[in-house]
């Protein structure tokens, strides 16, 4: 269904975050987050955990792309707003890692405070699958 209305402003940053991430620009994602930022990674693989701060964020997506050889990809789906400072976005991933592949249905509850994101709340389709893949 088509519509000739803007998207809203939190759909628009979660967006920007995704291409930038999907880019490697991580001066792109510095500057959508707030210095506080934190994000939650589900599970008990090892990137799994609370990852507080910028710099924490951001070399959590390097290892990422370093833990797959370059393979993690994320295609985004849809982006969904309530409005009062949450973004919900829903994506697929894939990776190979060590002999496994990753193909899941992700997505992740955003927290945003004026135009910058303050919290990442991860979730996973297959949490099982997602602790295999890490482990």
């Amino acid at each position: 269904m088509a519509s000739d209305m803007a998207e809203h402003p939190n759909a628009q940053l979660v967006r920007k975050g995704y291409e930038a991430f999907t880019r490697g620009d991580m001066d792109a994602l510095r500057a959508l987050m707030a210095a506080d930022a934190t994000h939650h990674v589900p599970g008990t693989g090892t990137l799994s955990g609370d990852y507080k701060g910028q710099d924490a964020i951001l070399d959590m997506y390097r290892r990422l792309g370093e833990e797959t050889d370059g393979t993690f990809r994320v295609e985004l789906h849809q982006v969904l707003v309530d409005g009062r400072g949450h973004a919900m976005s829903l994506h697929h991933v894939t990776g190979d890692r060590r002999g496994r592949h990753l193909d899941l249905d992700e997505g992740i509850v955003f927290r945003i405070v004026g135009d910058k994101i303050t919290d990442l709340d991860e979730c996973v389709a297959d949490l099982d699958a997602m602790n295999d893949f890490w482990s």
